[in-house]
């Protein structure tokens, strides 16, 4: 008990962290259905990698970890870690459907620079390093 009470202690509930649009929780409450996972949640992360040199990246979740941020939004929740909420912090979460693809997109405010793909971003500690040089996917070069 005392292990779950300090876990519970350490994971910050914060709704104004992250903004998600009605779109983006349709889609993400109707992929928790299809995949028959209503409880879990979708973890939102930065790494290293991407064409600019950090990358967002999506995933479901049973449950927070120690230290995450969970944004309830609706009956959805997100999960950020720590170092991922450095970057992500006040950005918003769309999803875009169109004739050449759609898919999540991140409007970042913390990114001075993004690839064209929109999954790939350059943070401003990062921007007076060269310039990225594209990505397959995109054609940003």
């Amino acid at each position: 008990m005392v292990l779950a009470q300090q876990i519970s202690a350490d994971i910050k509930l914060n709704d104004a962290a992250l903004q998600v649009t009605p779109a983006a929780v349709g889609i993400i409450r109707d992929l928790l259905q299809q995949r028959e996972i209503p409880n879990h949640a979708l973890r939102v992360f930065v790494t290293g990698g991407g064409c600019s040199g950090l990358q967002y990246g999506m995933a479901f979740q049973e449950e927070a970890e120690v230290g995450d941020t969970v944004i309830n939004v609706d009956d959805i929740r997100l999960l950020i870690d720590p170092t991922s909420m450095m970057y992500l912090r006040g950005a918003s979460i769309d999803y875009v459907d169109s004739l050449i693809g759609g898919g999540f997109r991140i409007d970042n405010p913390n990114a001075a620079s993004a690839c064209g793909c929109g999954h790939s971003f350059k943070s401003s500690d990062e921007q007076s390093a060269d310039h990225a040089a594209g990505c397959g996917t995109c054609g940003s070069y």
